[in-house]
């Protein structure tokens, strides 16, 4: 299957970008694996006529609106993310109103239509820097309650307000959960996302993106790790670190419409040509703006 997947990959001209939480398989045949920021900027970079996008709808869309020349397919279009419809209607309107000099922040993990309503989009990676960047002094930062609160503890001299969404895989994540675990691994460090409540957030020695993540295990001198985000991660911090040990909370943190990745998935998608993302002009044109103004407040 994986050469027939690279046989078809060349005579097509097509990339596969893959999220770090897609099965372990895809994230090993895919050309580029990372995390949104970074498989934003590849899309945008891609001279390839075909992006098979290995992640959820967001993802997918995205790559769409900053290419909209190229065919964007995903592995499973129903593939998607809780997170990215928790706002609202008419709340952007509504705190547009309330509050002067307000900058709409929007979490790349959004829909297309709330990208369209924001003025600039951000990733876990990039939110702080893009924030204390903005010249407004009011930011309403949507749709990630948890990431909201963490850059707005880095940022201060910021009011930011809060959406109440979340992430339901990280939300899920328990102080009790990741205290047992550091009672079963005393010595280990605890390696956080952003996305996590705060309770978790208090009880890590490090929290950062995935890619964030990735880089500080690999650069550290410790050798267990207890990491609080979705497990495939677990693909790159083992295969970066042969010798270092990762624990999980228990159960382990699990997208399961990042799962519909499947090898198989990919394999008829670049066959048939089928799923592909389409994306409306009106909408492709609003949302481009805050996408491109994410890729050049984070260079």
């Amino acid at each position: 299957m994986k050469k027939r997947i690279e046989q078809l990959k060349k005579q097509k001209n097509a990339v596969i970008l893959a999220h770090y939480y897609a099965p372990f398989d895809v994230q090993e045949i895919a050309d580029y694996v990372g995390d949104s920021f970074y498989l934003a900027k590849i899309a945008k970079q891609s001279k390839t006529d075909i992006i098979v996008f290995c992640g959820v709808y967001f993802m997918g869309e995205s790559a769409k609106i900053l290419n909209p020349d190229k065919k964007v397919l995903m592995p499973d279009l129903t593939a998607d993310c809780a997170m990215a419809h928790m706002v609202t209607d008419g709340i952007i309107e509504e705190m547009r109103n309330k509050y002067d000099d307000l900058a709409v922040v929007c979490y790349i993990n959004s829909t297309a239509s709330l990208k369209c309503q924001s003025d600039v989009c951000v990733t876990s990676s990039n939110a702080v820097k893009i924030v204390k960047s903005l010249p407004n002094k009011n930011i309403f930062f949507i749709p990630d309650k948890n990431l909201g609160r963490f850059v707005a503890e880095q940022v201060p001299e910021k009011n930011i307000i809060l959406n109440d969404g979340c992430c339901p895989i990280h939300a899920k994540i328990t102080a009790e959960q990741l205290i047992s675990e550091k009672e079963k691994h005393p010595e280990a460090l605890v390696l956080s996302h952003p996305e996590c409540e705060g309770d978790i957030l208090t009880l890590s020695n490090y929290i950062g993106s995935t890619a964030d993540i990735i880089a500080y295990a690999n650069k550290s001198d410790y050798n267990e790790f207890i990491i609080c985000t979705e497990d495939g991660i677990n693909y790159k911090l083992i295969t970066d670190n042969p010798d270092k040990i990762f624990y999980y909370p228990e159960p382990h943190p699990c997208c399961a419409d990042m799962k519909l990745n499947t090898l198989e998935a990919v394999l008829s998608v670049l066959q048939n040509e089928n799923n592909e993302v389409i994306v409306e002009d009106s909408v492709r044109i609003g949302a481009i703006s805050p996408l491109e103004k994410m890729l050049e407040l984070a260079k």
